[in-house]
């Protein structure tokens, strides 16, 4: 029976979410694994836990310039040196757990419970393969830390594999098979019935609004650009999800009453049900992190890009834009006007859709297990 440890930090949902797809895709086919789904930093400190989460959730909502500047000062220099020592002191509280549960495979979807294991494989501590997933669609240099104990890096596309190769990493130890995602996006939905548990029109091109969730960056663009594609409507109808951000769908609600659109666009608040809603949708409007873009891309969707923080998330931005899967819309940007020729223009929706096809890794969770668990028998 091999043992099988996934490490998470809760920095974002996407860190979760690609453990939790990869944990699941273990349990439901190796059944000569057992895997425990373990939170890194909550493990090692609770306080520190508490306060960095709370830190970063503080800086992205509210100052998220300041987070850019951590993003870009922590690839080199003294925040760089001070995260990894940092690493390297709460890795030896992490070094009981790894005692107790002994695992033969290690696998991270973060950078800090990468740099920790490494960290207790250079010092002959332990003994296990170590598994980094990079969550997003750019290389940060935290993710490299301790690179030379890892023995597989996954990544989500081939040019960022050729990034990390050229970081001097042997390239039978890097792999595109892009980022895990739930197998409920990769399930079939009858179209007719999921349109019409939602009130739409069957008839009709469905946009799907994603408000920002929990941070609500960009507030008061986002209820510009809300506006615009309401105001560019055509033919379509939109589904807007605002989340846990209460404010945020009192916002949606009202613009949608006030402009008496109920019938062609629908606010929701938080649901379980994006797999179906995605799987109905032709265009995606949403802040570009590691996760939705996955899922976006594996249903097909072109990406606009609304509100990124500041650091991995331009980077996805600019990345899928390059791509020519998505179109990012900045601040300074006339929203109305972009909006308005997009969407009457169906040549360049059909090229993104394409587009979405080439670049989107739909096995990526199989992949990923399949090569670590045949690597390791």
């Amino acid at each position: 029976m091999k043992k099988i440890l996934i490490f998470y930090a809760s920095y974002g949902g996407g860190h979760l979410s690609a453990a939790n797809s990869i944990k699941q895709y273990i349990d439901d086919n190796f059944s000569d694994c057992e895997t425990k789904l373990v939170d890194c930093m909550l493990y090692v400190n609770k306080p520190i836990n508490r306060i960095t989460t709370t830190a970063y959730k503080e800086m992205v909502k509210k100052f998220p310039w300041a987070w850019g500047e951590v993003y870009s000062h922590s690839q080199k220099g003294p925040i760089a040196h001070i995260s990894s020592t940092a690493n390297n002191l709460l890795a030896k509280k992490l070094l009981k757990l790894l005692k107790e549960y002994n695992p033969d495979i290690v696998i991270s979807t973060h950078p800090f419970g990468s740099q920790m294991v490494s960290y207790l494989k250079r010092k002959a501590l332990i003994e296990c393969s170590l598994s980094t997933i990079i969550t997003d669609f750019a290389p940060h240099e935290q993710w490299l830390v301790g690179k030379e104990q890892v023995d597989y890096f996954f990544v989500s596309h081939e040019k960022m594999r050729e990034k990390i190769i050229n970081s001097n990493i042997p390239e039978n130890k890097v792999f595109s098979t892009g980022i895990p995602l739930s197998n409920k996006f990769l399930m079939h939905y009858n179209k007719v019935s999921v349109m019409k548990s939602f009130g739409l029109n069957p008839n009709k091109p469905v946009i799907l609004f994603f408000g920002g969730g929990e941070f609500g960056l960009g507030r008061e663009q986002t209820i510009k650009i809300f506006k615009s594609f309401i105001q560019h409507i055509n033919n379509n109808q939109i589904v807007a999800i605002a989340g846990k951000n209460e404010k945020l769908k009192e916002a949606f609600s009202s613009i949608v009453h006030n402009l008496q659109v109920e019938d062609v666009v629908k606010v929701l608040p938080y649901t379980n049900q994006v797999p179906e809603l995605m799987s109905i949708s032709d265009l995606v409007v949403t802040k570009p992190g590691g996760l939705t873009t996955t899922e976006s891309l594996v249903s097909g969707l072109p990406i606009i890009a609304i509100n990124p923080i500041p650091g991995q998330e331009e980077e996805n931005a600019k990345f899928l834009e390059d791509a020519g899967v998505a179109i990012w819309l900045k601040k300074h940007n006339d929203y109305d006007e972009i909006i308005k020729n997009l969407l009457s223009d169906t040549d360049k929706l059909h090229k993104m859709k394409v587009n979405t096809k080439l670049l989107a890794k739909k096995n990526s969770t199989r992949d990923i297990c399949n090569i670590i668990l045949n690597s390791n028998t």
